[in-house]
């Protein structure tokens, strides 16, 4: 094991961490957190009006981990490795260390500024920050800091293309394929190669691709209506008029990265048409393979148009939303549990349809709506879309739907061959022959990605909160209870592994992850690193094969 080399590019992660966290330094500073005079937020804890206001510990939230990891992350740079490359395990093991080691020192600032006071906690909501899931612990995010929801969504953006990708920009181009290998570790898809020549080169188009459509997007919510502020002035006491710019930006991070932390109550709910119809959009557009835009960009745009991968994740889209319009439309006739709300219009119906399956089919987990209310049938496609997930090479989790195209035709192959033991399969994907070994690593994915769901399920079906009773307020109506059971377990881990967010009752899109007890939070914690760096990485790392020496 290259000690010396895997310490030197962790140095330089903690040096790049250490900047990022001068963005929400910045932001701390800008609304004057520093001052005991100035008012953070409010909320009513146990019947009880609770005031935050601001002092010095927003600053030193941010300043303290900022030299601990400048000075680290330094003196991680002087001793010289004697080897200069990294083998395909200490490339797997290095980005898996890299995203636990970024999650510790993240969730220092909540701490010190009290904002999430269990380091426990704030470990999983850092880590659901750069895994871009988007559960939470929190359950008053109006009592959260300005800086606080800034680096809580910054995350989102930071984890989305991927934190290494972003580093093999500035690491120098190596022979030996080491940078290959921290690609494929950390790129989602079963598939990963280079758009062009230079690893370096692929890294920085990708992240331009990245940036420019997040400028774009941030603009369009900024110039256009973001917030119904007298809905949300109504219902939560808070004028949002003042940060239009703040809560624009926070809402590109989060789709961009598909991430689902939201800046305000109830997540999207009080965002008007136009930002929800803008937040579908855009959600589908990052759930495509980010190849795509590089090849529209020089002029390949039949290549894209025959992509087999982008048709069936039209197709897809286009089933489901047609799918829940349908159930949200017909309601009761399809079944004896006719939804609380009143969608006065079909444009209204079909809005919430759209964007609540383009948020979890991009395991963005954004909510405009309490879907937990929904017919069986439309819960049932969001269930389906939640394991799905979007394209490889996006910043979607889940399966991913090459995956899905491949796993179909490979079932196909053993069946025809079980039947015609002469079978020559022809199968391809994307105009290439499907190699029997390509199949057999998504069956393989498909499998472990099934024990560790229900290795963790059936951890977490220990804690005491099961069967206890949680009270939701909703726009399906206030005081509404739901009991922490089976289907509660079942999409917190099916949330938590697609990098989702929000699942369903009694840990639904009004609803937190705070109930749980520090084993379980720290099980789904680990649940999202493992889903969102797809398994492999995590394994290695605590392979004790991947220590010894050979």
């Amino acid at each position: 094991m290259n000690y010396k080399l895997l310490g030197k590019i962790l140095g330089k992660i903690m040096i790049l961490e250490s900047i990022l966290m001068m963005a929400p330094l910045a932001v701390s500073i800008i609304y004057k957190e520093y001052s005991k005079s100035t008012f953070i937020g409010s909320a009513i804890v146990n019947g009880v009006i609770v005031n935050q206001y601001g002092g010095i510990k927003y600053i030193l939230a941010f300043v303290i981990p900022i030299i601990v990891l400048l000075t680290l992350g330094i003196l991680m740079q002087f001793p010289k490795p004697q080897r200069k490359s990294l083998y395909q395990k200490e490339g797997f093991a290095l980005v898996a260390t890299v995203w636990i080691v970024m999650t510790l020192f993240g969730a220092v600032p909540f701490v010190i500024n009290g904002n999430i006071p269990n380091y426990i906690d704030a470990c999983f909501e850092i880590m659901s920050g750069f895994t871009t899931t988007g559960a939470s612990v929190i359950d008053n995010i109006t009592l959260m800091a300005h800086s606080t929801l800034f680096w809580r969504s910054f995350s989102h953006w930071i984890g989305g293309m991927g934190i290494l990708v972003f580093v093999l920009i500035f690491i120098p181009e190596s022979k030996d394929g080491s940078a290959m290998h921290l690609l494929r570790a950390e790129s989602p898809g079963p598939q990963v190669g280079k758009i062009v020549s230079k690893m370096r080169a692929t890294a920085r188009i990708l992240y331009l691709i990245y940036l420019g459509m997040t400028v774009i997007l941030a603009s369009i919510l900024i110039i256009g209506p973001l917030i119904d502020t007298n809905a949300a002035l109504q219902a939560t006491g808070i004028d949002y008029s003042g940060d239009k710019v703040f809560h624009a930006l926070l809402t590109a991070f989060g789709c961009a990265g598909t991430g689902g932390f939201g800046s305000i109550p109830n997540s999207l709910q009080y965002f008007t048409p136009f930002a929800q119809y803008t937040v579908s959009i855009s959600l589908l557009l990052f759930g495509i393979n980010f190849t795509m835009y590089y090849l529209i960009l020089i002029g390949k745009i039949k290549d894209v148009f025959r992509s087999e991968e982008i048709k069936t994740y039209f197709s897809i889209i286009i089933a489901a939303v047609g799918l829940v319009f349908i159930s949200l439309k017909l309601g009761g006739l399809i079944d004896s549990f006719a939804i609380p709300q009143n969608y006065n219009t079909t444009e209204e119906a079909f809005r919430h349809s759209l964007f609540q399956v383009a948020s979890i089919l991009t395991t963005a987990g954004f909510s405009s709506t309490d879907y937990d209310v929904w017919p069986v049938l439309g819960k049932m496609v969001l269930v389906i879309c939640m394991l799905m997930g979007a394209m490889a090479g996006s910043t979607a989790g889940g399966i991913k739907t090459s995956r899905i195209v491949m796993a179909v035709k490979g079932s196909y192959i053993n069946i025809r061959k079980t039947i015609n033991p002469r079978y020559v399969p022809k199968a391809k994907f994307e105009g290439k022959l499907l190699e029997e070994k390509t199949i057999n690593d998504v069956f393989a994915f498909i499998t472990m990605y099934a024990c560790v769901f229900v290795l963790a399920m059936f951890i977490i079906s220990f804690d005491p909160v099961n069967g206890t009773t949680v009270l939701i307020n909703s726009d399906a109506g206030a005081g509404r209870e739901v009991t922490h059971g089976f289907f509660s377990n079942f999409s917190a881990v099916a949330s938590c592994m697609s990098n989702i967010g929000p699942g369903f009752e009694a840990v639904g899109p009004y609803a937190s992850f705070s109930g749980y007890n520090w084993f379980s939070t720290l099980i789904l914690t680990f649940t999202m690193l493992i889903g969102r760096l797809e398994i492999l990485p995590v394994l290695i790392l605590f392979s004790p094969r991947t220590w010894k020496k050979i």
